[in-house]
């Protein structure tokens, strides 16, 4: 008989919905679904490390802990092959030391796949979860769009058993796969592989649970499930549902529904009510006819908002499947979904293809991700190579590189995997902890900022997505006004400006710089993104450039960040840097003036 894993809490604990439940809350959920009969919960992943990472408030390895002391059913990860949890590769002694330290705080299941299909990329992965003694279940991601699709994931999970995988994972993070495709696909990797074959799909409008029980009956014996609230707001195939569904047809999974009921009313009370869900209709919908993960569609709408042209969406949603056809049509899941999103987003915005390419797709479209399903376009490539010649390819940290890095914050190997894969985020994370036993009012203060920030953000967010021309409140000595820019202003200008000062305070902070006018001969240097404007390589490293530095053209000035993806900016021009407009990690618009650069005189005539 099929068994159900449960995967509420990981969902739970990633954007859109990380923060809308206290810890506590999630935990009293765990300890109900506990009770539901489940053959695991998965509880972590790359979006929950990433969201716990942000946050500040506590390390990802605390929240599974906590998880573990209170439930007795095994805990699993979904983990992206090289890149664990992160957005880049890591070094073969990270991965080592980061399922060790996984399997030390409890996690037992491993859901391992490879965002290209390429199973060699399991290899160091899968050794480190076999010698720690956990599940290894190897993943294959399917994506619509090429001619064969089927054929090679049935070739790739042939060479599973080899890696010391004890299941594959059917995973369709976009929706695509219908009933009778989900049905020949199990079955043929079930006979190819001889390994048992597990079931997670997403799906709008019941395709997900109709997949599902077409999985079941083709011989899946593991199907992925959440919560009934986040099946619909989620398009997540529901626990009750499908539970339900299996008893009628003599297939039952042995759930306690009334125990998902249970967990369903302490979700509700905390979303239940909220206005919008977090995957409105229109996005969903798009996200069905473009066969596109729902978060990446969500993902390019905001931006396009931000960048006032939220009537692209469209045109960006057919440049991704372009651009995703030309870099060899690699699967849609993260984060490689997340590259070929930016690299279509800036087409539209730029009016030009591969005039810019990120770094991130360069690597791809180089191999240095691995081999991508289909041959990258020989153009393309060659047009990628042409722009800016790809740089030897640095290896990626060692744990003792990161260490000496580190200059001692990380005490632990589990903290010193987190500094690995998330860099000055983490850092930022650590020292938060750090003060909280050292310095308990200022910790407060901390908090209390970020709260402020967060309110902030949410008034903005309701100003960009509505009719709304201005917003002012004043709570609790905070007033906060946010209003739209004027409709004359150009294009890159930012769709709100926000000031905020406390009760008494003689001037508010405008979040708008001021730029000096044109015509001075300085060449202006503008953020070519919404995102994160950073002056150094990594936390405690050297500026890129400062104010009398002179700079040469393609030589880097700044790191963007962009949908989790860093991207450098380089000089156009030679120069020297007469001013920088903008402060390390602060976050910039498209088309903010980040530099001016002078140009450099010419020795006088003798």
């Amino acid at each position: 008989m099929p068994r159900l894993v449960d995967t509420t809490i990981r969902l739970l604990s990633q954007e859109p919905l990380a923060g809308r439940l206290p810890t506590a809350e999630i935990l009293r959920a765990a300890e109900i679904l506990d009770q539901g009969g489940f053959a695991c919960l998965e509880v972590s992943g790359g979006g929950v490390f990433d969201a716990t990472v942000r946050r500040r408030v506590e390390t990802p390895w605390e929240r599974i802990r906590a998880i573990k002391s209170r439930v007795e059913t095994p805990l699993g990860i979904a983990l992206r092959g090289r890149f664990l949890v992160g957005s880049q590769p890591v070094s073969g002694d990270i991965v080592g030391r980061f399922v060790m330290c996984a399997a030390e705080n409890g996690i037992e299941v491993f859901r391992l796949h490879d965002p290209l299909n390429d199973v060699s990329n399991l290899r160091e992965a899968g050794a480190a979860i076999t010698s720690s003694g956990g599940a290894f279940h190897a993943g294959l991601v399917y994506s619509p769009g090429h001619t064969g699709e089927t054929d090679t994931l049935v070739e790739q999970a042939r060479k599973l058993p080899d890696l010391g995988a004890t299941r594959v994972i059917v995973n369709d993070p976009t929706g695509a796969l219908v009933p009778h495709r989900a049905q020949e696909l199990v079955g043929r990797i079930r006979e190819a592989s001889e390994l048992p074959v597990g079931f997670y799909v997403q799906g709008a409008a019941g395709m997900g649970l109709a997949s599902a029980l077409a999985a079941v009956e083709a011989g899946a014996d593991l199907v992925a499930t959440a919560v009934y609230p986040l099946a619909l707001t989620l398009h997540r195939v529901s626990g009750e549902s499908l539970a339900e569904s299996l008893e009628g047809l003599g297939r039952a999974a042995g759930l306690h529904v009334d125990r998902l009921w249970e967990a369903a009313d302490v979700i509700d009370e905390h979303i239940g009510d909220e206005p919008i869900a977090p995957v409105i209709p229109r996005i969903a919908v798009r996200a069905a006819e473009y066969d596109l993960p729902t978060g990446l569609v969500a993902a390019l709408d905001v931006h396009l908002r931000a960048h006032a042209a939220g009537d692209r969406l469209l045109d960006v949603l057919e440049e991704v499947s372009r651009v995703r056809a030309e870099a060899g049509s690699p699967p849609l899941a993260a984060p490689i979904g997340q590259i070929l999103a930016s690299q279509a987003l800036l087409h539209v915005l730029e009016a030009r293809r591969y005039g810019t390419v990120i770094d991130e797709f360069r690597a791809l479209v180089g191999g240095a991700y691995g081999v991508t399903p289909q041959p990258v376009d020989a153009t393309v490539k060659r047009a990628v190579e042409l722009l800016a010649p790809a740089p030897a390819l640095a290896e990626p940290p060692t744990a003792e590189d990161v260490r000496e890095r580190a200059e001692g914050l990380a005490s632990s190997e589990e903290e010193l995997v987190l500094l690995a894969m998330f860099g000055s985020d983490a850092e930022e994370l650590l020292r938060t902890i750090r003060a909280r036993h050292s310095r308990d009012t200022v910790l407060i203060a901390e908090h209390e900022e970020a709260e402020r920030g967060e309110r902030i953000r949410e008034l903005v967010k309701i100003v960009q997505e509505s009719g709304v021309g201005e917003i002012e409140i004043e709570d609790e000595g905070m007033r906060v006004s946010v209003r739209r820019a004027d409709e004359g202003a150009p294009a890159a200008a930012p769709a709100a400006a926000v000031s905020a000062q406390a009760a008494g305070d003689e001037e508010p902070g405008a979040a708008v710089a001021t730029a000096p006018a044109p015509g001075d001969g300085r060449t202006r240097v503008e953020s070519p993104m919404v995102g994160v404007f950073y002056r150094a390589p990594n936390p405690g490293a050297p500026a890129f450039v400062d104010v009398g530095d002179t700079v040469e053209p393609d030589q880097v000035l700044c790191i963007i960040e962009a949908m989790k993806l860093f991207n450098e900016l380089k000089a156009e021009v030679a120069g020297v840097v007469a001013a920088i407009h903008v402060e390390n990690a602060q976050a910039v618009e498209y088309g903010q003036l980040l530099f001016e650069i002078e140009p450099v005189q010419p020795p006088p005539a003798v």
